[in-house]
């Protein structure tokens, strides 16, 4: 049901009544603790209205009696919550927006102008591309003694020079990498040795996962440089393919070659013969001075 509508004059008056009546808070407290509290009200209404030479109908003073019981014209602050703040702080913008503006103007500054770096730094690095290619292609030349590596290094300086030519910098960049993972390869310098220890693993077979009729042995080896200094270096695995750096890999041989390194450590805990190849400077793969595939693990 709808609330009933009250005229205007009659609202004019509810509202004074409910002033003048909390100016007289202390009467208000008093009267309304009794039970003829509502007549006491309008009495001392119609005496004040009285006194100011203004008649009123009892109607329109039980109005305002009412309109102060239910405190109608009573402020009652919002409950904090979003939509309050969101109502604060749109009467509030005037003290906020303009730091806000000022504030994302420099952010904006600030990222165009990390973005023109990065460009810039983009840009110069492909400006530097012929000149890092020769410098790679020189240096694979200069160090290599392995003739299938230096055929890979003119193979790759070839399809990076064309990529550069085509505007084809993604392509180019794979073709550095690549030189430089082979420059990197021939600049190393180990021998590789059988791991050795009470509690270390020298050995292992393995059934390959694609040939399960057969075993494949393997020793378990590391890369040893000229200081004693145990090196990671990059092996690939022959059962994915992967190539990971790892300081232990395993070197697929023969099942006698396997099992002669097998009775040597179980005869004393001590491998006498524990190199069993060298990776030279300038070489792209190690000689192995056991029967070996050259093939390789990387787990196990």
């Amino acid at each position: 049901m709808s609330k009933k509508r009250i005229p205007l004059d009659e609202l004019m008056v509810a509202m004074d009544a409910v002033d003048a009546l909390r100016h007289q808070e202390n009467l208000v407290q008093k009267e309304l603790s009794g039970e003829d509290r509502r007549a006491k009200l309008i009495a001392k209404l119609r005496e004040i209205y009285a006194e100011q030479g203004i008649e009123v109908t009892d109607e329109m003073l039980e109005e305002g009696v009412r309109a102060l019981e239910e405190e109608r014209f009573v402020f009652h602050p919002p409950k904090a919550g979003f939509q309050t703040w969101l109502a604060t702080r749109y009467v509030r913008r005037g003290r906020w927006i303009k730091p806000l503006l000022v504030t994302l103007g420099l952010l904006g500054a600030g990222g165009a102008g990390y973005y023109a770096v990065a460009v810039y730094t983009e840009q110069a690095a492909v400006r530097q591309m012929p000149k890092t290619l020769q410098q790679l292609y020189a240096q694979i030349t200069t160090i290599s003694r392995d003739a299938q590596a230096q055929k890979q290094a003119n193979l790759l300086a070839a399809e990076a020079k064309e990529a550069l030519a085509q505007g084809d910098v993604t392509s180019a960049k794979h073709k550095l990498k690549a030189l430089e993972a082979l420059l990197s390869q021939l600049k190393l310098h180990y021998t590789i040795r059988i791991v050795q220890g009470a509690k270390k693993r020298s050995g292992i077979w393995r059934i390959p996962p694609h040939n399960p009729g057969v075993k494949n042995y393997y020793l378990i080896v590391e890369a040893v440089d000229t200081n004693g200094k145990i090196l990671s270096v990059p092996v690939q695995n022959e059962e994915n393919d992967v190539i990971k750096e790892v300081s232990q890999w395993g070197l697929r041989v023969d099942r006698d070659t396997y099992e002669r390194v097998k009775r040597d450590k179980l005869d004393d805990s001590i491998i006498q013969n524990r190199v069993v190849g060298k990776k030279e400077r300038g070489k792209r793969k190690p000689v192995y001075s056991v029967p070996t595939s050259g093939s390789t693990i990387t787990q196990w």
